[in-house]
């Protein structure tokens, strides 16, 4: 089961957005994921034991795992490819 972070300013709205349409696509195309949610200021110890950050903002150096830019889901333009990009880093 692959480990995914969701990263926002607040860990709280923007984060369960995206967290919700990650969770739904992943199921979708068969990876099973563990979702989890956070603020940005908690990515300071890095974010160790996740195979995948998805970040609506930006995420500090010392984070350790590959991370994906997820303001398409806000913006909602580029979605599509945000969601293949995410697809494609978990099945590497």
């Amino acid at each position: 089961m692959k480990r995914v972070l969701i990263v926002c300013g607040t860990g709280v709205a923007t984060s369960t957005v995206v967290a919700d349409k990650v969770r739904k696509h992943l199921a979708a195309v068969g990876i099973e994921a563990k979702i989890e949610q956070t603020k940005v200021t908690e990515l300071h110890r890095g974010a160790k034991g996740y195979d995948l950050v998805v970040a609506t903002t930006q995420v500090p150096a010392s984070v350790d795992a590959p991370v994906v830019k997820g303001l398409s889901f806000l913006t909602g333009m580029g979605v599509e490819e945000t969601l293949a990009e995410i697809e494609q880093k978990l099945s590497d």
